[in-house]
């Protein structure tokens, strides 16, 4: 594997072996470097380091090998310039918003977000004096209304969760190119192997490693990814000083000058070096293990996830079912013109016949477990409404186009006929 570069590659062998080349142990498997900090050849080598007259590990807090592998091996796949891990998916957005954005700055977000993120977005962010504008994901010229200079990013997600709603990608990149504002895509259900950000237009790719790509649940990540060129976009942008002029935390350094991709280098030493949520070596070792198994799985997700909607919706006991691959999804054109091979990931939504309904079909079903997760090997189900976006206002449900009766779930890996007859059963 010495010299690997990947240039000619396809994202699934990317998957398996961008950002390594053997140790000097020569393991296959890349090694977990449960390591705080790191010894220098010289005190003139550290102070380069710190001066960033160097590249290379300082401490874990900024950089590790094993969360330095998987970063560059999701850059690779999703053909990015430069990648961070983070703690969890939720730090990856904070990190990502406030090293665009400070107080009386404000972003633009879509109505269809995963619930903890616009908590994150409506009433943290608040305290921080930044403000969060809200865009309907279903009609692009709601975008254009609620921008101002003020505005420093749009967020929005590929495919949301749980409404599984699908942006039209373009036509939102269009609109930011237009007053040169960064975008920003959580892509987390979709996955690079359904959805490709940076073809595209979107600048940041962001993903929760939690999900699909650790596809185990056995620990939390997220990662931030940004564009081939993204530099060009921010340097001289008036809408973003703190890159554009001295850092007095850092000896007056000036992002811009870095001949680096400076959104994700500030990212470092900006908000890991001083809030630090990094990711941990052993969680990067669980999620790289899930990176190679991903293609495969998330087709498998795919595929039952269809036979499963198709079934819900033939049924009498379900009003409606959101699912992209449907062929009468309003969602069905955009998936057919965004998404690999017209897949829409494992994840789906109905609405059963009552609040009550929906309840005992979420007690009752045996291979479905009740989780505030999803993308794991095992199926998973859960109640929006009274959990994962409980903290919503009437309003924001009825934006979102979540109610009492729905129902999410993530489609695992079993047999989707056993899955189906355990629905059957239930409904």
């Amino acid at each position: 594997m010495a010299n690997f570069s990947g240039n000619n590659f396809t994202s699934n062998t990317l998957s398996l072996h961008a950002g390594y080349e053997y140790d000097t142990q020569r393991t296959l498997s890349v090694p977990i470097y449960q390591s705080t900090a790191y010894s220098f050849e010289s005190l003139e080598q550290a102070a380069a380091r710190f001066g960033l007259q160097e590249l290379g590990n300082i401490y874990s807090r900024l950089t590790n090998p094993s969360v330095d592998v998987l970063a560059r091996r999701l850059a690779a796949v999703e053909d990015g310039a430069f990648a961070v891990g983070t703690a969890s998916g939720s730090s990856a957005i904070f990190y990502s918003i406030v090293n665009l954005a400070q107080t009386g700055d404000n972003i633009v977000y879509s109505n269809k977000l995963y619930g903890g993120t616009q908590t994150l977005f409506v009433h943290t962010l608040k305290r921080f004096g930044i403000e969060a504008r809200v865009f309907d994901i279903d009609d692009i010229s709601t975008l254009e209304k609620v921008i101002d200079s003020k505005t420093k990013a749009i967020f929005f997600e590929s495919l949301s969760n749980p409404q599984i709603a699908i942006a039209d990608v373009e036509a939102i990149t269009h609109i930011a190119k237009k007053y040169k504002i960064v975008n920003i895509c959580d892509n987390t259900v979709a996955t690079p192997f359904l959805f490709r950000p940076f073809d595209y237009g979107i600048d940041i790719s962001i993903h929760s490693l939690t999900k699909y790509i650790n596809g185990h649940g056995s620990g939390l990540g997220g990662v931030v990814i940004e564009r081939n060129g993204l530099n060009d976009l921010i340097k001289g942008n008036p809408r973003y000083p703190a890159f554009n002029t001295p850092d007095a935390s850092y000896h007056g350094l000036i992002y811009a000058d870095l001949p680096l991709p400076i959104f994700c280098i500030r990212l470092i030493i900006e908000w890991l070096r001083n809030l630090g949520a990094t990711l941990s070596p052993q969680n990067a070792w669980n999620h790289l293990q899930g990176l190679e198994t991903l293609e495969l799985r998330i087709n498998r997700h795919s595929d039952s996830a269809l036979e499963i909607a198709e079934f819900l919706q033939s049924h009498p006991n379900v009003s409606e079912v959101s699912y992209p691959g449907l062929k009468n999804s309003p969602y069905h054109t955009l998936l057919q013109k965004y998404f690999k091979n017209g897949r829409a990931s494992g994840l789906l939504s109905f609405e059963a016949k009552s609040h009550e309904h929906a309840l005992k079909i979420c007690n009752s079903l045996e291979l479905f477990s009740i989780v505030a997760n999803i993308g794991d090997s095992k199926s998973l189900i859960i109640h929006p409404h009274s959990t994962t976006h409980s903290q919503l206002s009437e309003a924001e449900f009825k934006s979102a186009g979540i109610t009492p009766n729905t129902v999410r779930i993530s489609v695992g890996l079993e047999s989707v006929s056993d899955l189906i007859a355990d629905l059957k059963r239930v409904l």
